[in-house]
């Protein structure tokens, strides 16, 4: 260690000096600023000829570098705050003075990446105008702007999302002085009136979209309605104001329903026969596609005794779904599926989800398959991919297996115990050493469930088992996901990674802080691995600050993504990893498995020329898509607990601090899995200041207040149904929170700090 530093003390001195050729920190700024695809430490060095020991000296610098703000990493890239990736997805927000268009990303943490630079849309080279307009939605290839003033970056359009109407979605009401109403879902839009020639025969009760038309000086504007989606009555309606408020595709086009339907059973040519194999699926009760089957036994070669064998098939959707085709593009349109808590928007017709490509037992097919071989210890140690032909013995729920294993069979898993349940066990057995070894990241934040009465509204939300059942479907299917990555990498066949960034510096730096206030530490360092997190997450087991310091690790993870360039699986804490065991629901599944059929030379429908050149463009989109999915369940959960609590005003109820802000608190109701509000002007006679690394909100003459985490008794005091909106009123006193006062102060001067040196940041 001592070796090291003496090193770069000398390489900075020699920097300082000028008797070395090493780069200053303008030197620095500017070829990353101007190499943003070819900036990571390695390449640095290269550029500017450092070698040997001098390399430590450009560590230290480039940590130095992120430690002001100048610099951040994302992807072993070191990137100025605010750069964008060079394919993006935009929403056009605005003209310039000479009518070019203006664009936002789309989908852009400001806290992770900084502030959020704007981009100015160009038309094709030949072309005198681009097909886009404002409000449209955009996928385009962006590069740094060389003018000094104006947006940050210029942007080519590569492909326009459905054209996006400036329509509000809402009900339409019909009061009883016989004027006409459209109460909106968005909880900022102001209600419309709407004159009886414009209501185009909209009943009371109708969720409508209706196109704003004037905007008077005084009163409410009106609008005209343009579409009638439904009734707000129906037992669906509220996922139905989800789907139209994020602009899900739901409904199939004619052309791929008529592909779905003249799709004919595969057959056994160019497949290997497996269907005397006893492959089983395990699935939730409630599952109507079955994509994954499971096998397991132990490996009879005397060189790798108490080693096991792992048989993973997957429904092989590339059968059926051909690149190009009507299916294919819409497929790709919704990038995956949709699920609310009373419907699902599948990705595939039923004809293709829950026939030719559901693994129904005792019914034959088709299936891309992996087989793992695992040491006594858990590692990989070979694997292979096949396409085959098979058939399910066997269609078990997760609490089926779960009771088997625990001596509680039933007619159906009783065949099944010794000859298939058993060995899975014991393979999972083996699986866990390795797992264990690796130390992934393991928060413990448990999942609701909303189950609905008959007629759509809340009965109850539960928190469902966690059964080894599920952890053991979940292992194997890592494995799978890590086996089709490597094989493709090794046969040097492009690919979508599912790529999870470790924590940003900034947040580390708010974690590294938070726990200093509650007497815990996080080592520096950009290396940091999720045992590091384990071993914190241990430390508060049982104790009152458990929930608090899961949520605040939670909140300093990176969002996971899909990205050409492999950059690792953090959470996973995996070097390489592809989604390969979800083809009917995930369009990432379905590309890495015609790369399989590809590399592999498994058939003729592997991926093409013509689809390698699109993995970015592709990456992109379903990124996206996954987060408007996300989005859209999210609100519909929000939606559904709010109806079930309208008539409820005025009742006290049990919460849970989820989120502390400047402008108030969000408390979370474990019961219902939902999440409301309380104004920090609301909360009492005191003057309530934001303390950031303690998330909480601190009384200036008190001291005391309340901190994310913390349980608290709220009285709910507003609702707002279909915005899916909750105030409460705080009804327990504050409390000193964890961690010392002293917190408060470093905050504001941290962010002074963080203020002066962002000061030449480009907006």
């Amino acid at each position: 260690m001592a070796r090291r530093t003496s090193r770069s003390t000398a390489a900075a001195a020699k920097a300082e000096s000028g008797d070395a050729h090493l780069p200053s920190r303008d030197d620095i700024l500017r070829f990353i600023s101007e190499n943003p695809d070819r900036s990571g430490k390695r390449e640095i060095a290269k550029a500017f000829g450092i070698k040997g020991g001098d390399r430590v000296w450009l560590k230290d610098k480039l940590r130095e570098l992120q430690d002001e703000g100048l610099v951040k990493t994302r992807r072993k890239k070191n990137l100025r705050p605010g750069t964008l990736p060079r394919v993006v997805v935009l929403d056009i927000f605005s003209r310039d003075a000479e009518g070019g268009l203006i664009a936002r990303p789309a989908e852009q943490d400001e806290e992770d990446d900084g502030p959020v630079p704007l981009v100015t849309i160009r038309a094709q080279k030949g072309a005198r105008t681009t097909a886009a307009g404002v409000g449209d939605r955009v996928l385009a290839r962006v590069s740094p702007t060389e003018e000094e003033t104006g947006p940050a970056y210029t942007g080519r359009v590569m492909k326009v999302f459905e054209k996006r109407r400036r329509a509000v979605l809402g009900v339409f009401r019909e009061l009883d002085d016989g004027s006409l109403r459209i109460e909106p879902v968005e909880r900022r839009q102001p209600e419309l009136i709407v004159d009886a020639e414009a209501r185009n025969a909209a009943k009371h009760g109708d969720l409508v979209e209706a196109l704003p038309i004037s905007q008077g000086r005084y009163g409410l504007p009106k609008a005209k309605v343009i579409e009638v989606v439904g009734s707000i009555t129906t037992e669906k309606a509220v996922s139905l104001i989800a789907i139209h408020a994020h602009e899900i595709p739901h409904i199939f086009p004619d052309a791929a329903l008529e592909e779905a339907a003249a799709a004919k059973p595969a057959t056994l040519k160019g497949r290997e026969d497996w269907r005397k194999l006893p492959l089983i699926t395990i699935d939730p009760p409630d599952a109507k596609d079955h994509d994954d089957a499971v096998y397991a036994e132990p490996d009879d070669d005397e060189k790798n005794r108490g080693g096991v064998i792992v048989t993973v098939a997957i429904a092989d959707v590339a059968q059926y779904v051909r690149a190009g085709s009507s299916l294919d593009r819409e497929a790709l349109r919704r990038g995956n599926s949709v699920y609310f808590p009373d419907r699902v928007v599948p990705m595939l017709p039923e004809r293709i989800s829950n026939d030719l490509c559901s693994l129904r037992e005792g019914e034959a097919r088709p299936a891309l398959a992996v087989r793992m071989r695992f040491s006594s210890d858990g590692r990989k140690i070979g694997h292979s991919f096949h396409r085959v032909m098979m058939r399910s013995a066997g269609s078990l729920s997760y609490d089926q297996a779960q009771a088997a294993i625990d001596g509680k069979p039933d007619d159906k898993s009783g065949p099944l115990l010794d000859t298939v349940l058993r060995p899975l066990w014991d393979a999972y057995g083996v699986l866990k050493r390795g797992r264990n070894a690796r130390e992934p990241l393991e928060l413990d934040l448990p999942e609701r469930k909303i189950l609905l009465k008959p007629d759509g509204t809340v009965d109850r939300v539960i928190v469902p088992p966690r059964l080894d059942a599920h952890k053991l479907i979940e292992e194997f299917m890592i494995q799978a996901n890590v086996a089709a990555a490597e094989t493709l990498e090794t046969a040097r066949q492009p690919l979508v990674y599912r790529v999870h960034d470790e924590p940003s510096l900034a947040k580390q730096e708010s974690l590294r802080e938070f726990l200093a206030s509650i007497g815990m530490s996080l080592a520096r360092g950009p290396a940091l691995r999720p045992a590091q997190f384990n071993n914190i997450l241990a430390r508060v087991d049982g104790s009152d600050q458990e929930q608090l310091v899961n949520e605040v690790v939670l909140r300093s993870q990176s969002q996971a993504i899909y990205s050409t360039e492999n950059i690792g699986h953090f959470g996973l804490n995996l070097r390489r990893y592809a989604h390969f065991t979800s083809p009917i629901r995930r369009y990432a599944d379905l590309i890495v498995h015609r790369a399989l059929i590809a590399a592999r030379n498994l058939g003729g429908d592997g991926l093409s020329a013509e689809e390698e050149a699109r993995l970015e463009e592709v990456s992109a989109l379903i990124s996206a898509t996954e987060r408007r999915a996300m989005a859209a369940e999210r609100d519909t959960v929000d939606r559904l607990v709010a109806e079930h609590l309208a008539s409820r005003t005025g009742e006290e109820f049990s919460a849970r601090i989820s989120g502390i802000t400047k402008a108030g608190i969000f408390v979370l109701l474990p019961e219902y899995g939902a999440d409301g509000f309380i104004p920090v002007s609301t909360l009492g006679n005191d003057y309530y200041i934001y303390d950031e690394p303690r998330h909480a909100l601190i009384g200036q003459r008190s001291g005391k207040g309340f901190q994310l985490g913390d349980g608290v008794d709220v009285r709910l005091v507003e609702v707002a149904p279909l915005a899916g909106a909750m105030r409460f009123e705080m009804m327990s006193d504050p409390v000193h929170p964890s961690g010392s006062s002293k917190s408060l102060h470093k905050t504001k001067r941290d962010k002074a700090r963080r203020q002066r040196s962002g000061k030449d940041r480009r907006k």
